[in-house]
């Protein structure tokens, strides 16, 4: 898997599938003042009445992911759970839950609305948690020294709201997730902090287990929803800029490197010193190909004293040491301290 986990190739219809509805439900799970400063932040629904009313009751619970492989836009991890009596009757049966990827956006968001609907039967017997990852931080993170990649942040949301669900009292015992990498590694993990708890891990869970069906809704759902925040202040630009001759801003479609459209953004909107905003993971290979591309004739001085520097690319001032690691106390200006610069 390619260190950016950017997405493989898509066709048309799937695009399609990924592109935010213009109507999308904008659920309890979007902090449109977080989303727009960057930063990630976790959403916990209340405990449903059917479970509040006896915390004893059984209760499985499922975890899936939206927006692993964008490059705009954050990740989003969710967590569903509800009695184990209703798992099928109620999400497969009666709402027809499905994998997000093949359920229509509008359906996708109606799902979400009648779950956070006060009296109906999804919102009075089922939970539901989200994790938004945002973009700015996953790339901080690929990119610092001490890389966090990707896989390690998706599994430190997935366990992080699930303790959190635990620790409210939740009898949960069973658990279903859509894996990460090879799924045995992970069950295997998984089942040394929660012996007790029967756990699956599988390839393609959100289409074999309602619970992780209804997470995959989720997730979708606020994501799609996050996406257009993100995009809040590029229309609040053009709308100010209206009849000034000013070129339009495109929409910038899923937010799919495979999308004309987010391409088609990216080049219009970057600025050749500081690229995007926060609603851009500047790890991914698409942003920092169009960067040093935009860059080759932008002069910057950078304040060394040698020549080393000179055929060095913006990007290899942001990009991460790897496997060497780092040390913030020892690294100046993207150059390794020697001896004969220590100051004592």
């Amino acid at each position: 898997m390619a260190d950016t986990q950017e997405d493989t190739r898509m066709d048309a219809q799937e695009v399609e599938q990924e592109t935010p509805a213009s109507n999308v439900f904008r659920a309890p799970s979007i902090y449109r003042p977080e989303i727009l400063k960057g930063d990630t932040y976790s959403h916990f629904s209340p405990i449903p009445k059917e479970i509040d009313d006896d915390m004893s009751k059984e209760c499985v619970l499922g975890v899936d992911e939206a927006g692993r492989g964008p490059v705009l836009g954050p990740m989003v991890y969710a967590l569903f759970y509800l009695p184990v009596e209703l798992h099928h009757s109620l999400l497969a049966e009666t709402h027809h839950f499905d994998d997000s990827k093949v359920l229509t956006p509008e359906v996708r968001s109606n799902l979400m609305r009648k779950l956070c609907t006060p009296d109906t039967d999804l919102h009075k017997s089922s939970g539901w948690a989200t994790r938004l990852l945002s973009a700015r931080d996953i790339s901080a993170h690929m990119l610092s020294p001490n890389v966090y990649n990707l896989n390690a942040q998706a599994m430190d949301a997935t366990i992080s709201l699930i303790k959190e669900v635990l620790a409210r009292g939740v009898n949960v015992t069973e658990i279903y997730i859509d894996t990460i990498g090879r799924p045995e590694i992970y069950q295997k993990k998984l089942e040394r902090i929660w012996p007790t708890i029967r756990i699956t891990v599988a390839k393609k869970a959100d289409s074999l287990y309602p619970v992780v069906s209804a997470a995959s809704v989720c997730a979708k759902v606020t994501r799609d929803a996050a996406l257009d925040v993100c995009f809040e202040p590029y229309q609040t630009v053009h709308s100010a800029s209206e009849g000034t001759g000013e070129k339009e801003v495109v929409a910038w479609g899923s937010g799919y490197p495979s999308d004309a459209r987010t391409t088609t953004w990216l080049k219009q909107t970057m600025d050749p010193v500081f690229g995007w905003g926060n609603e851009c993971r500047f790890s991914w290979g698409t942003a920092k190909e169009l960067l040093e591309v935009k860059n080759t004739d932008l002069k910057v001085d950078w304040p060394a004293d040698d020549d080393d520097n000179n055929n060095m690319r913006m990007t290899d001032f942001f990009a991460s040491k790897g496997d060497e690691g780092g040390d913030e106390l020892v690294d100046w200006f993207g150059k390794r301290v020697t001896k004969e610069m220590e100051v004592f």
